[in-house]
């Protein structure tokens, strides 16, 4: 079995010459008022420690490319389906000649080299001494320690842009944002027990109760939800799989699980690697689940697909959205980026600035333009509860960008229900879209004043739908029961797969964003999700706090499951 791995390439961008740093005027440009909880500062940085920091320049026009993403989404539109080419994209987020002149200037008097981490150049690297950033930035960088792992990190509580700069670098990264852990679904952390594998089917069975007598497996999640075994046939078509360190996959227990839950495919059907950031998909890691139910449940379901692991390993790794930005800028670098990506990770929103997280935001808003479907998993916590304490319901971030489809959990079948730990709510960071307005008003309207003070209720409201997410056989070694939305995101995204295969033989293009599609007429095709509900208890609280699915949409399952046969329909194909 063959895996390819391309690097992320930097393109020197960037002149050095010998020159003092020029007497300027400083303005403080982000700041945080205090050490966040479970770090404490030990000193100041050591002054030759090299730091690597990344400037995101001012685009060029932002708002310009989110309305051109709206034009190619929304249905009703004339250019609906209409996707920008690369150029097209890179043209409205490039800087513009004055920044590139300003930056570069800057750089050259203070005999710094930068290289360029995006296609579109609105994102360059620098290494740096820590005197020197101090310098550069007018702040005191200090060395924080992690409290419960004794981990250490150099970061500042708030810097300065230089008056020339000002208006033309939007942030400097990592300076404010401290180092948080990336986290997975809870698939990998709750396994219940070891599965016997069934006797393996000849045809998936189309009957719900039989299909899925024995967990959540191909043959349940097809019959579920109408997914045909019939193979795709346009082999220009890409799903593409986000994972990251510690999550590799492996292609013999990827055999194994297609021989045993998909006996009619060929075992040998494999998939491709692509590392990022020194990611290697070494097949002599043990396995720490992730990997292995995002594959099992894209290459297993989304027949024929070529799928795309790309893996995210430790360099410029830190705890914080570096690997999210990296892959986004290797796609948008690519000529054809995948038409659907699915994501198993995430964070509390408030645990990183808003300034950094709306980067990885807009980013997920260029791959939308260019055609490209991105899924993440709402998580699996229920509403999060605030770091900070308070009685306030927490948002997740990804989830939480206006530009994903986030992807909830449901549990059992006949009917399917919410899952327990499905997250979901309202964004502290984003206002509610305006597709969103007609679906949520009526949530907010029928849901009444419960848990409404613990929600920002004008905010960007998710999950959009749901998929399984309980009771998931996966094989590692030995078949295991996995759950969480980790399952629920790739089963999403192999329906989507398949769907595109089906447009692209009719000579139509791929699904694209879908949420103004999916609020607008795409919610129809969706099996609404009344029952259950998702469960937190908030640290010093008493009660534990349920939240309900409802008829319509609702904030633990969204629109609810997809089905397939209807999307077709829906779809006239």
């Amino acid at each position: 079995m063959f895996a390819s791995s391309a690097l992320l390439a930097f393109v020197l961008v960037g002149v050095s010459a010998a020159s003092p740093l020029a007497a300027t005027t400083f303005r403080v440009h982000e700041l945080r008022p205090a050490v966040p909880s479970g770090f404490t500062a030990v000193g100041p940085a050591p002054p030759q420690t090299t730091l690597s920091l990344r400037l995101a320049l001012a685009q060029g026009d932002p708002d310009g490319l989110i309305d051109a993403l709206y034009r190619v989404s929304d249905p009703d539109s004339e250019t609906y389906g209409q996707y920008l080419s690369k150029e097209e994209v890179e043209s409205f987020v490039a800087p513009k000649s004055d920044t590139v002149t300003t930056v570069n200037s800057w750089l050259t008097e203070n005999n710094l080299t930068a290289t360029s981490l995006s296609s579109a150049g609105d994102w360059l690297s620098v290494d740096v001494p820590v005197a020197k950033a101090n310098e550069l930035f007018n702040t005191n960088f200090t060395l924080f320690k992690h409290i419960a792992t004794g981990g250490e990190t150099v970061r500042t509580l708030e810097y300065s842009l230089p008056g020339s700069l000002q208006g033309h670098v939007d942030l400097v990264h990592p300076t404010i944002s401290f180092p948080v852990p990336v986290a997975q679904s809870a698939a990998a952390l709750s396994k219940r027990g070891q599965a016997a594998a069934p006797s393996s089917p000849k045809l998936a069975p189309r009957d719900v109760a039989s299909a899925c007598s024995n967990g959540t497996i191909p043959a349940c999640v097809q019959a579920l939800y109408n997914i045909p075994l019939t193979p795709a046939v346009n082999k220009d078509l890409q799903l593409g799989v986000t994972g990251f360190f510690g999550n590799n996959a492996h292609y013999a227990w990827l055999e194994t699980f297609l021989e045993t839950y998909r006996p009619d495919m060929d075992p040998a059907t494999n998939f491709s690697v692509v590392g990022i950031d020194g990611g290697s998909n070494d097949q002599d890691v043990p396995s720490v689940s992730e990997g292995e139910l995002d594959i099992q449940y894209t290459v297993g379901l989304a027949t024929d697909v070529n799928v795309t692991y790309y893996f995210i390993g430790f360099d410029n790794q830190d705890g914080d959205l570096d690997g999210f930005l990296d892959e986004a800028n290797v796609l948008l670098g690519l000529d054809t980026p995948p038409q659907v990506l699915t994501t198993s990770y995430g964070f509390s929103e408030s645990e990183l600035p808003f300034s950094l997280v709306d980067k990885v935001c807009q980013a997920y808003a260029q791959l939308g333009a260019r055609g490209t479907t991105v899924l993440y998993a709402a998580g699996d916590s229920g509403p999060d509860c605030a770091p900070d304490g308070s009685d306030k319901f927490e948002a997740r971030f990804p989830s939480d960008c206006p530009f994903v489809t986030s992807v909830g959990g449901t549990q059992s079948f006949s009917p399917e229900e919410a899952w327990t730990g499905s997250s979901g709510g309202f964004s502290n960071y984003y206002a509610r879209p305006a597709y969103q307005d007609t679906a949520v008003s009526a949530y907010l309207a029928s849901a009444g004043p419960a848990n409404a003070a613990r929600w920002n209720t004008s905010g960007r409201a998710f999950p959009d739908i749901a998929a399984k997410a309980d009771d998931i056989v996966v094989f590692e070694t030995v078949f295991a029961r996995l759950q969480g939305t980790s399952a629920s995101s790739p089963i999403v995204a192999s329906i989507v797969a398949l769907l595109n295969d089906r447009l692209a033989s009719a000579g139509r293009p791929p699904m694209g964003f879908l949420n103004p599609w999916l609020y607008k007429e795409g919610w129809q095709a969706f099996t609404d999700v009344t029952t259950g509900g998702s469960e937190v208890q908030c640290p010093g609280d008493v009660p534990v706090h349920q939240i309900n699915a409802t008829e319509g949409w609702d904030p633990v399952t969204g629109f609810g499951t997809p089905q397939f046969d209807k999307l077709l329909a829906l779809l006239n194909l």
